[in-house]
């Protein structure tokens, strides 16, 4: 029998030399940290819709938060989520929630007093975060049609607060959170602004939300705000428009394109072992030449995807000298175009297993699974298509 160690890797065209010898050995750290404390267990938690707390010390002493404060580059950080998703998709989604949204907040909006205040914990991950955008009746439309509100109380001692009013929903992480980064329209001004919301505030309700076919290590969660009391430095000083969600969007945005890359890398990993080793008519399904072509368009999928990930890795670095940087156009074409493959490749390899694929217990049923909720979080592929169709056009099919 074919061993699976002699094959070549699923990063076909060898993409990780491009990083430096120092990420490459920090991303062979993070494969024996995923090897040894998430991959025997993440099918169990998945199962049981369990988030593993008890493994974020271990996670954070891998120290690849604020992986360009480290002097790390975008594509080493982009692989770090790929490599993550690959193992477990929840664990990815938590880790780029609380630093590539919450954390990433405070570096580019919060006070220097904000960020004394709260960033070492954070980034320690001795305290978590969330990013409270959506509402239970707005997605795509937030934008315009943001419902919960931030009023401003000034007292006669001249000191102020804000009372918040409203409710988000799909939080990731709002369950057990310390804090959100959570957005409000100013009801006197109609300005959308940003708090930094201790999530155990009297008035503040947190419902998990149950019975999803996806992510279910994620605890995602409905929140009600009644008369919050925020005060007023933790209001988010450097956020003043909704456009400045752009800022953390972008990079989130790029971040969940990555994980259609390590989604697909995974379900090749997955159908790859199984096609290898497991026989039928007296063969490996890997002799079969059907078998061999939807491995193969896999692979070409996962590559293509990986590709055009490099290149928008490129771009991002060349964006903090005198290069172009990866607009948000660019960006939504990637999210689009990885997310579409990707529901393809999974889709292939979920076929491959058979009656197998539809069980937990071959991997593949919770990959094929959390693939949809990759596909329409952080812009659904249907609004990214029209952000990079308006660019390409001129015209806009949105509004």
């Amino acid at each position: 029998m074919t061993s699976l160690e002699s094959l070549p890797p699923a990063d076909f065209y060898h993409y990780e030399h491009l990083l430096s010898a120092p990420e490459r050995a920090k991303l062979a750290q993070l494969r024996g940290f995923l090897a040894a404390e998430v991959e025997p267990h993440a099918t169990g938690w998945w199962n049981d819709a369990e988030f593993p707390v008890h493994i974020l010390p271990k996670l954070a002493a891998l120290e690849l938060s604020g992986p360009d404060r480290r002097a790390y580059s975008s594509l080493f950080a982009g692989m770090v989520v790929a490599e993550m998703t690959r193992v477990d998709t929840s664990l990815a989604t938590f880790f780029l929630v609380h630093h590539d949204l919450f954390v990433q907040a405070l570096h580019d909006f919060g006070s220097q007093e904000q960020k004394d205040r709260l960033l070492p914990d954070a980034l320690a991950l001795k305290t978590t975060g969330a990013f409270a955008l959506t509402e239970p009746e707005h997605g795509s439309d937030v934008a315009g049609g943001m419902a919960t509100t931030a009023t401003r109380v000034e007292e006669a001692d001249g000191s102020v607060h804000w009372l918040l009013n409203g409710a988000k929903r799909w939080i990731g992480n709002g369950t057990f959170c310390d804090y959100m980064l959570l957005w409000a329209k100013d009801s006197e001004t109609g300005q959308i602004r940003g708090f930094i919301l201790d999530a155990n505030l009297p008035g503040v309700t947190r419902t998990r939300i149950e019975n999803k076919i996806a992510l279910r290590t994620v605890q995602n969660a409905h929140i009600t705000l009644d008369d919050v009391r925020i005060e007023e430095r933790d209001r988010f000083a450097g956020i003043g428009s909704f456009s400045d969600t752009n800022v953390l969007l972008r990079g989130s945005r790029i971040m969940v394109a990555w994980q259609a890359v390590g989604q697909q890398l995974g379900a090749f990993d997955v159908a790859r072992a199984y096609a290898v080793e497991r026989e039928q008519f007296g063969r490996p399904l890997a002799r079969f030449q059907l078998i061999q072509s939807q491995l193969v368009q896999m692979l070409g999928n996962a590559t293509a995807s990986m590709a055009l990930m490099v290149r928008i890795a490129q771009l991002q670095d060349d964006g903090g000298g005198a290069g172009p940087g990866a607009g948000m156009d660019q960006v939504a074409l990637a999210k689009a175009f990885t997310t579409t493959r990707m529901r393809e490749t999974v889709a292939s390899g979920r076929s491959i297993l058979g009656g197998n694929g539809i069980v937990t217990d071959y991997k593949m049923a919770k990959i094929f699974a959390d693939a949809e909720a990759i596909y329409t979080y952080e812009g659904s592929q249907e609004i990214n298509t029209l952000i990079a169709g308006r660019s390409i056009t001129g015209m806009s099919a949105i509004t």
